[in-house]
Formats: structure tokens, C-alpha cells, sequence
């Protein structure tokens, strides 16, 4: 399975991604290879996440940077919705359902 950004998500990851390149050369790009391997993880089995917010969003916490990526399956593809910093505006991003 694909997975596509709705185009805020796909800013807030390309912000992030610059956030750390910045702080540290190569951060950035631990930063892609993370949030990679958890979307290869998320098209393979979409469903085993645990709905976050009803009736179909899903989200994954990445393990070493302070992001969750919600998604939803839609279509025969993952949608990302948002990559949302852990400790910053809780659910900015339901106005993109």
C-alpha cells in the first residue's frame, strides 16, 4: 500500500525535517528515515493501530523524535493528515477531515 500527504502535512514534514537538518547536520535525515520506516510499517497493516479519534483516524507515535503521524486508510492508500508535534496544539489539524 501507498500513502499520500494531505498538502499541510506534507509542509509540516518538510518543516520538521529542515528543523532538524538545521540543529544538527544529519538529523534531518534520521528524521526521513524514521518517519520511513514507520510509514512502511503503518502500508503494511494499516489497521493495527489503535483509532485516535473516531469514526477512522489512526495515529503512531515516532520513537525518537516528539511526533505523532495520524492517517487514515482511504482508498487503498494511507492518508496522512497531520505530523503533529507531541507537546504543541492538540488536534490543530481536525479541520483537514
Amino acid at each position: 500500500m501507498n500513502y499520500a500527504f494531505h498538502p499541510d502535512a506534507e509542509a509540516e514534514y518538510l518543516e520538521a525535517v529542515a528543523f532538524y537538518e538545521i540543529r544538527r547536520a544529519g538529523l534531518g535525515a534520521t528524521f526521513i528515515a524514521e518517519f520511513e520506516h514507520v510509514l512502511a510499517r503503518v502500508c503494511d497493516v494499516p489497521d493495527r493501530y489503535p483509532i485516535a479519534k473516531q469514526p477512522d483516524i489512526r495515529s503512531i507515535r515516532l520513537q525518537r523524535f516528539p511526533f505523532k503521524v495520524h492517517y487514515r486508510e482511504q482508498k487503498g492508500a494511507v492518508q496522512i493528515l497531520a505530523i503533529a508535534h507531541d507537546r504543541r496544539r492538540p488536534a490543530y489539524w481536525i479541520g483537514r477531515l
